[in-house]
Order: structure tokens, then sequence, then C-alpha cells
């Protein structure tokens, strides 16, 4: 059993492939009405990207109410760098025995553009081989540490992450101008229903996971976040995907 959260498709693929490789199932955490019956699980895996050096809380909160069976377990982290200690921390809520971080496809357009489409590309290449190595290991059940920690991990994972969570999430920046058709595909599809529809435009809740789903899958990019993202590119991975692959 592999179990997901994914913003804009990065970790949703990586599960996705995973899951095709291993022969287990696959679960978006969004999409589960309570718990799942774990009675028949042979192996317990987690997908989700990084935030600011640490795990996403709706997957923090899923795996810290998640049963725990005597099941060799492991966690995938996608990111666009390094990943700090997300794994080491995550491991504290729900033990794994194999972690790994994954290089993907930036979309943390609030902090910066996006990559250019040819280095997407080579990042989404370089992922698939990755994906068949840990798929391996996972299968033959290795004990495996392959995270890209990088510098001052202790001090992004602790601090940094803490001020994200802290004071980063607030989603009053976002808004969307005059280009917005009311389509209400952010209101729809936003993991922390943190959006609604008043008067034909979205209007954004305090706080919000950060996941930014609404700001790069608007088909008009009418949302923006305060002054910084006019003028970015936005991503999804979906264009990026062969048919076959297609989430």
């Amino acid at each position: 059993m592999i179990f997901y959260f994914s913003g804009t498709g990065n970790s949703a693929w990586a599960a996705r492939q995973l899951a095709r490789l291993t022969g287990d199932e696959v679960y978006d955490v969004t999409d589960l009405n309570g718990l799942p019956k774990m009675d028949n699980a042979k192996q317990i895996g987690f997908v989700f990207p990084v935030y600011a050096w640490g795990a996403p809380e709706i997957m923090e909160d899923f795996a810290k109410k998640l049963p725990r069976p005597r099941v060799f377990t492991f966690g995938v982290c996608t990111c666009g760098g390094d990943a700090g200690l997300t794994m080491k921390q995550f491991s504290k809520l729900y033990p794994l025995d194999g972690s790994y971080s994954l290089l993907m496809p930036n979309n943390y357009i609030i902090g910066s553009d996006t990559d250019e489409t040819g280095e997407i590309l080579q990042k989404i290449t370089a992922a698939r081989g990755e994906l068949e190595r840990m798929a391996q290991e996972i299968r033959r059940q290795e004990r495996i540490y392959r995270v890209h920690e990088g510098a001052l991990a202790g001090v992004k994972s602790r601090l940094v992450n803490f001020g994200f969570n802290k004071f980063a999430r607030s989603a009053k920046p976002f808004y969307a101008g005059d280009s917005c058709n009311g389509c209400g595909r952010c209101a729809e599809n936003c993991p922390a229903s943190a959006i609604s529809i008043r008067d034909g435009k979205p209007v954004w809740a305090e706080r919000c996971f950060q996941c930014l789903r609404c700001i790069n899958e608007c088909p008009r990019q009418a949302i923006q976040y305060g002054k910084v993202t006019a003028g970015r590119r936005r991503y999804t991975i979906r264009p990026y995907l062969p048919r076959d692959e297609q989430l």
C-alpha cells in the first residue's frame, strides 16, 4: 500500500510509478474517507513533497493516525533540491525502514520561477531511473537511507520549517485577477478546502497547505500570490508526461 499527497502532480506521478513497479495499491490521502483497512498490507509506503524542508501537515496528520502493522515501511519525498531532515523527522511519526528523496521539477513559484522545459524533462527522465532503482530495493525490502539532506539540514528542518508553518502558510496574498472567469476549478481541487467562490471569484481562507495547486493549475493563469508571481511560469507535471503515465 502506497499513500501519497501531491500538489501539482510530482508526488502523485512518483507514487503511481512506484506502485506499478512494486505491484502495490496506491491511494491519494485526500480521497480517503477514514483510515484504510490494513489487515492484508504486506508493505506500506508514503510519497509526499517537501515543504520548507519538512513533510506537509496533511501527510503528518495522516501518518499519526495510521495503524502500524509489522511490515516493511518506506517513504519517498519529492523535492526541488535538498530535503533536510524531512525523512528523519517523518520517521519519528511513522517508523520507516527505507527512506529516499527524489529530485523533481520546481513548482514553488512563490520563491522562484519554474525550471525551463529542457530541465523539467531531464529531471523527470532521471527520476524514472531512480524510481526503478528504488522499486528494486523496496521489493527486496532493503533498509536504505538515500536522502539528499543538503547543508545546514538541522537549521532548515527545524527553524526554517517552524517559521514556514507558523508564518508563511498565510493564504491572504492569493487573489484572482481580471482574467478569472469564475470556473471554480481552484475551489474544487483545493486539498485544504481553503477556497470558496463568492460573486464569481475565488476567496481564500486565512491559511492553507501552500501546495500551490490553485495557482499552478489555473487554466487562465489568473491567480497570483501578492506581487511575486506576476510574469512567472506555471508548472504541473501533466503536460510533460506521455499518455501511458497520465494521472
